[in-house]
């Protein structure tokens, strides 16, 4: 039966309900301080979606904002009587933890190394560019083992603007003419547009490089997130994009722990 998933970020939350076979429909982002807004936030959804002859059978959430967990259980308990699922360290993913403090990876994490495992099986690397850019490495012999941690792109430009005294904010826009900036803008957008996919790029194949070296098939590789599909089109080697991979992993991991 379908799971209807949420995944609580630092910026916005994401919802979807989750069939059995992965595929996911319903999909909406609210602006996560505005979650449980009446308006703005998760009830109006919600309650359209309860409405609609949906059958979900449970939720599954996580969340890297743990004071927004009661507020998101207040939310649910007014529109619906179904069951709810929190994932965490202490849950199953489908491979074991080895990380030496699993308390410290935040949930988002854990959802997508168990959708790694559930599409592609271990080894795997997930991708995950957010207002962070996440990396986690499921591998044969260690299971989920860590990753990498590093600024996503607008979070990189935003802070040059904050914290200079002459930088501007930059727009959205991902377009550069050359590699010589003929304005203060132009350089800064060039530094982030060609410069973040080349962060991206060296950790992966550092990654890459000590699992070979380890002796590890080539691993499977997954990306996600708000840049997925502009880091997809830079990187050197062939990655699969999954724009709902946490919610794919919060569905897997919450049949694996109600079996």
């Amino acid at each position: 039966m379908p799971l209807l998933c949420i995944d609580i970020g630092n910026t916005h939350t994401h919802y979807g309900v989750v069939n059995p076979d992965g595929s996911v429909r319903e999909q909406g982002v609210v602006v996560t301080t505005f979650l449980d807004d009446p308006q703005e936030g998760l009830p109006a959804r919600l309650n359209a979606l309860f409405r609609a002859p949906s059958q979900i059978e449970g939720i599954a959430f996580c969340s890297v904002v743990p004071v927004l967990n009661r507020r998101l259980r207040d939310v649910l308990a007014a529109a619906t009587t179904l069951p709810v699922f929190q994932l965490t360290h202490e849950c199953q993913l489908g491979v074991a933890i080895t990380y030496p403090k699993p308390a410290e990876i935040g949930q988002d994490r854990l959802a997508n190394a168990a959708a790694a495992h559930a599409l592609g099986g271990s080894p795997a690397i997930v991708i995950d560019s957010g207002t962070a850019v996440t990396f986690d490495i499921i591998t044969q012999k260690g299971g989920y083992e860590g990753g990498i941690i590093a600024p996503g792109l607008e979070l990189t430009r935003r802070y040059l603007h904050e914290r200079t005294a002459q930088l501007p904010l930059l727009d959205d826009s991902l377009e550069i003419k050359g590699m010589i900036g003929k304005s203060t803008s132009e350089a800064m957008r060039i530094g982030t547009v060609v410069g973040f996919p080349g962060l991206i790029q060296a950790l992966l194949d550092g990654v890459l490089a000590e699992l070979t070296g380890r002796g590890e098939k080539p691993p499977h590789i997954f990306i996600t997130g708000g840049n997925a599909a502009f880091l997809q089109s830079r990187l050197r080697q062939p990655v699969s994009m999954v724009p709902d991979l946490t919610l794919i992993g919060l569905a897997a991991a919450r049949r694996l722990n109600t079996i």
